[in-house]
Formats: structure tokens, C-alpha cells, sequence
């Protein structure tokens, strides 16, 4: 397991990509917009409701090279091939990417996280395994709701 260093990115008006169109690129473009980044969304099919969000949408499949002049790369294609091809193409650019479905390739990972009140809570095993994060995460985020009642 990688020993990951955990930091919180001023991503204000910073371009990143999201390749794919589906419900895991939806989960990761909410978060990117909470925090301020101009995303982009490359894929063939998007989902309407990520259309209904301030991103830019490119319709059709990711192509070499997509990757250059963001500052942040996420794969979630459907595609394995697809996905690996972006990791290296982001780690040749020295792009920090998140690859949906493996770990191992990923430059950074997203941990569970929430906020409230100006409190954020961020939670990771390491990529490892995510459910357990969210599980930790959302024990911690009854404990933090319910000391706002003590």
C-alpha cells in the first residue's frame, strides 16, 4: 500500500479534466465544482445531469494528448485500456491523475470526505478499500452532528 500524503488543492478556477461521462465522473465533477475548478468533460455519452452542471462538455472518446494544460486528470472511462492510457499520458506531463479503477496507477487518490460549517473531514485507506473509508467517514460525520447537539 502506498503511504499517500494527505493535502487539501486550491483547485479556484483551475482546469481539470474529467474523462468519462457516467455516474463515477458525476461524483468526482460535484466535488471538483464544490471546490471551484473549471472542469472539463471529455466522452462519448455524458450523463444529462452532468450536463445540467457549469462544466464543458466534448462529446466523443478521449484522444492522445487530451490531457495537456490541466491541472488535474480523472479517468473514469469504462475502459481499462482507456484509463491506463490516460495515467501515463497525465504522469509523462507530469499531471497529477486520479485513474477510477486502479489504484495502483493513480497519482493521488479522492478520499471520503464532508463538509460543515467550515470543517472538512477527509478519510482514506490508501485506495484500498474505499468502502471502508465512506463507512469511517459517515461514523464520523454522525459524531460530528451530534456533538453540535451536546
Amino acid at each position: 500500500m502506498v503511504n499517500y500524503y494527505p493535502i487539501f488543492l486550491d483547485l479556484r478556477a483551475k482546469p481539470v479534466l474529467v474523462a468519462g461521462g457516467g455516474t463515477v465522473a458525476l461524483r468526482k465533477t460535484k466535488g471538483l465544482l464544490e471546490a471551484g475548478a473549471r472542469v472539463t468533460i471529455i466522452a462519448p455519452e455524458v450523463l444529462d445531469e452532468l450536463r445540467a452542471r457549469a462544466v464543458t462538455v466534448v462529446e466523443r472518446k478521449y484522444l492522445a494528448g487530451d490531457c495537456a494544460g490541466y491541472a488535474l486528470v480523472f479517468a473514469a472511462t469504462n475502459s481499462r485500456e482507456v484509463n491506463a492510457q490516460i495515467g501515463r499520458e497525465a504522469a509523462g506531463l507530469g499531471i497529477p491523475a486520479n485513474i477510477a479503477d486502479a489504484a495502483e496507477e493513480c497519482g493521488f487518490i479522492v478520499p471520503a470526505r464532508f463538509s460543515d460549517h467550515g470543517v472538512q473531514v477527509a478519510v482514506s485507506t490508501g485506495g484500498v478499500d474505499p468502502r471502508r473509508a465512506v463507512a469511517i467517514r459517515d461514523r464520523i460525520r454522525e459524531l460530528f452532528q451530534s456533538s453540535k447537539h451536546d
